[in-house]
C-alpha cells in the first residue's frame, strides 16, 4: 500500500461505511456534520484527487454513474473490504498512538525570542482573545437547539474545545510571567 493515512482518507472511507456515495455528497456531509472543522475539505480538488489513490490502492471502487438533469455526472463509490480494513487499521492506530503533527504554534514559539517579551505578550494575549472565541464557538456546537445530538457524535468538539481551554490556560501563565519579568529575552537572531 503506496496511500499514507490522512483524516480526509479516513473520512472518506468512514463515510462510505454507510453506504455509497459521490463525491459531492461525501463533501457535503462532512461540511453538514461540521466535520470540516477537522477534516480539510476546503478545495474539492483534493477531494477527488483523494478519490482517485483510494480506488487505486483499491479500497474504494467506482460503481454507477448517476445522471440527473441539474446536475454534471457524478460517479458513485463504494467502499470495497480492503477499504473497510484499512480504515478500522488507521482508526485504531490513530486512536491509541499519540504522533508528532508539527502544528505551527510551537513552531512560531520556537522562534519567540526574535520579538521582544513586551511584544510576545500582546501577540500571545491577541491569540488568548482569539482562543475565547473560538471557545464560545465551540461551546455553541454543543448545546445546539433541536435534535439532539448523540455525544459521540460531537466528541471531537469536546476535544478541540478541551485543546483550547488548556492552551487558552497555559498563555495566561505565560503572558502573567512575561508580564512579571518572571520570562524575559534579549530579542535578536537565534
Amino acid at each position: 500500500m503506496t496511500i499514507r493515512r490522512s483524516p480526509l482518507a479516513l473520512a472518506i472511507l468512514g463515510l462510505l461505511e454507510n453506504g455509497p456515495m459521490h463525491p459531492y455528497g461525501i463533501q457535503r456531509l462532512i461540511k453538514q456534520w461540521g466535520k470540516d472543522q477537522v477534516v480539510n475539505v476546503g478545495q474539492r480538488t483534493s477531494l477527488y484527487r483523494m478519490i482517485v489513490r483510494l480506488e487505486e490502492e483499491g479500497m474504494i471502487t467506482a460503481g454507477a454513474t448517476e445522471r440527473d438533469e441539474r446536475y454534471p455526472e457524478r460517479t458513485v463509490y463504494h467502499l470495497t473490504e480492503d477499504g473497510r480494513t484499512i480504515c478500522r487499521e488507521w482508526l485504531a492506530e490513530i486512536l491509541t498512538t499519540p504522533r508528532n503533527e508539527f502544528p505551527e504554534f510551537p513552531a512560531a514559539l520556537s522562534f519567540v525570542m526574535l520579538v521582544t517579551p513586551e511584544t510576545a505578550g500582546e501577540l500571545l494575549g491577541e491569540r488568548r482573545d482569539h482562543l475565547s472565541e473560538r471557545i464560545a464557538v465551540l461551546d455553541a456546537e454543543l448545546v445546539l437547539e433541536g435534535e439532539p445530538i448523540p455525544r459521540f457524535a460531537l466528541l471531537e468538539t469536546e476535544y478541540q474545545r478541551a485543546i483550547a481551554m488548556a492552551e487558552a490556560e497555559w498563555i495566561d501563565r505565560i503572558v502573567d510571567d512575561l508580564t512579571t519579568g518572571t520570562l524575559t529575552w534579549k530579542p535578536g537572531p537565534v
